[in-house]
């Protein structure tokens, strides 16, 4: 049996879904990137999943993926803040037509860890839900599928996901990266390594 087929039969076993997206998902070079998240979505639509991504470019955010079932803790672009955080007030793409803060008269700019100073208020309800997702995964059959996570943010990912398999009995991982998918000794046994780009990987499933 190949990889691509256990991952796919471990999909439909499984009780809990925990899918971490990286950095090889960034929609720049990857035109079809839409395509892959409505497979992505025809995959899990039926399981209990939460989805964590570190991409900030908004695409995942599109439909259909359900939105209550991700979270982005670095941000997304599409989502606004002041340039100068006047305000701790977070809007939607278009809520402000000339893009400009409403308070101060500075530009807006993209809600994410790349701006001078990141308004963290945006994710934390929905991090707030996963992690009491995250709660009622212990004792459950879980799989983790980690899909190009390097190591630009890894305390948000790679690390908080290796640190859940190794504490759930039941949990199984799969890290999916084109060079960094070396696993530490904590989950050895409990997880495996895949040395291939995990948009490449994943369009074969």
């Amino acid at each position: 049996m190949t990889v691509n087929e256990q991952i796919f039969e471990e999909i439909a076993a499984c009780e809990k879904l925990l899918i971490g997206i990286g950095e090889e998902w960034k929609a720049e070079g990857i035109p079809d990137i839409g395509n892959l998240y409505e497979k992505m979505n025809d995959l899990i639509k039926d399981k209990d999943f939460f989805l964590v991504t570190t991409v900030t470019d908004g695409e995942i955010f599109k439909p259909p993926l359900d939105k209550s079932r991700m979270v982005a803790p670095c941000g997304n672009v599409t989502w606004r803040q002041c340039s100068k955080t006047c305000t701790k007030d977070i809007w939607e793409p278009g809520e402000i037509p000339k893009d400009v803060c409403p308070h101060c008269g500075e530009p807006l700019t993209g809600n994410t860890i790349e701006a001078e100073n990141y308004i963290e208020e945006g994710y934390l309800p929905q991090w707030k839900a996963y992690t009491a997702w995250l709660a009622g995964t212990i004792n459950k059959k879980l799989l983790v599928l980690e899909l190009g996570v390097g190591f630009k943010t890894p305390t948000v990912i790679r690390w908080p996901f290796e640190k859940t398999v190794s504490i759930n009995k039941k949990a199984h991982m799969y890290r999916i990266h084109e060079t960094l998918a070396q696993l530490p000794e904590t989950v050895k046994g409990k997880a495996d390594a895949v040395l291939e780009n995990s948009t490449e990987f994943f369009r074969k499933l």
